[in-house]
Parts: structure tokens; sequence; C-alpha cells
């Protein structure tokens, strides 16, 4: 009777155990698949309906929120990007596409003088903030160092680009008091399910990216 006890609870335990691990799986499955990055502004004022909704993307080496209203004028490109472990370190990094053909991918970072969020290979990153990028589990919006801490700073140009505030002082140290900022959320949004014989021939691409990120 003992050792059927000892047996059943050693049977019971790695049940238990491999279904915690199947639960962790699924929770984590989203943290590899691409995303778009999208703005939400959790105060509003006269700037948050120009953000409001808009779309992250990548022009130059820089991170902004594409206020575009035609159509027919390109603004950069796309962030569609996941969470992936940035190389020698032990934290995530977070990729992102920087064009559709060939689907190359560049590292997401912080730049530890600007603030600014910028994207480039390893080299460029690697003496930067690269992590760890995350998001929270409600809504899944992206952190970084388990805290939101983006805005929204428009530039000279009009343009509005995203930084980090990393001195926790609302960019004070870093921009002047009159450059309009606005504190932002980015919201981890899903791209959509394609049709079985695209989504093979998006996992291939999704692989080679990575393998490429990953040599780089």
């Amino acid at each position: 009777m003992a050792s059927f006890l000892v047996a059943f609870s050693a049977a019971f335990g790695a049940a238990e155990a491999i279904r915690a691990t199947q639960s962790r799986a699924r929770k984590d499955e989203h943290r590899g698949r691409k995303n778009n990055l999208v703005i939400h502004c959790p105060k509003s004022s006269d700037h948050s309906q120009i953000l409001e909704g808009r779309n992250v993307v990548l022009s130059g080496d820089k991170l902004y929120v594409d206020t575009g209203t035609d159509p027919d004028l390109e603004f950069g490109h796309p962030f569609a990007g996941y969470f992936l472990a940035f190389p020698d370190t032990e934290h995530s990094g977070l990729v992102s596409t920087i064009c559709d053909e060939p689907p190359i991918m560049n590292w997401i970072y912080v730049d530890c003088d600007t603030h600014e969020l910028k994207f480039g290979t390893r080299p460029y990153a690697e003496s930067n903030y690269t992590g760890p990028f995350d998001c929270t589990r409600q809504d899944r919006r992206l952190t970084l160092g388990s805290w939101e801490g983006f805005f929204a700073v428009r530039e000279d140009s009009g343009f509005w680009a995203l930084y980090f505030d990393v001195d926790q002082d609302r960019l004070g140290s870093k921009l002047s008091k009159e450059t309009p900022i606005l504190e932002v959320q980015l919201l981890r949004v899903e791209l959509q399910v394609q049709h079985p014989h695209e989504e093979t021939s998006e996992k291939h691409d999704t692989q080679e990216a990575t393998e490429v990120k990953v040599e780089i």
C-alpha cells in the first residue's frame, strides 16, 4: 500500500509539473509572435487626439509615431516584432523587421545618452539599454525594466519620436521645458493570422530573420 501511494504521488506530481509547464508555454507563446505597437494615451490632452491609436514606425534609426493623414504618403516601416533573448545577456531583448523584402531584423534599444528609442544591429545596440523588455499581463503593454516609462516627443521637424524616461524625471534632464511631450503606452497588437500556406512562409521568414539577427 505504501509503495502504491509513493508511486501515485510521483505520477501525480509529474502530471502537475507537465500541466504547469504547458500552461506557462501557452502564456509565453505570444512572446514569439510578431506584433505591431500601437499608441495609447492614458491622459487626455490636446496632443492625445493626434497620437491615440497610431502605429509605431521605424525611420532613419529611430522609432516614431505615424501621425500621417495621407495613406499614399508612407512614413517609415511599421514596427513588426517580438521578444528575443539578447546575446550574451540574461534578459529579453526586442526585435523588429526594418523592411519587408528581405525580412531583416534589428534590435530595439534605448540610447543611453539621449534616451531615444532606436533600432540597429547588435554592435550599435549592445552599448545601450537593450532590456529587459517585457509586457504587462493585462493589455500586454510594453515595459522596459518592469516599467512603462515611454514618452512621445515632438521634434522640430513636427514628427513625434519615442523616448524612455530612464531618469524618471519626465525627460527633464534631456529636453527643454518648451518641448511638447506626452506620456504614452505602447500596446502590443498581434498581427492577423494568415492562411495556412502563407503562415508556413511567414514562419520560414521569421526563422530566417531570427537567424540573421543572432548572427550580427
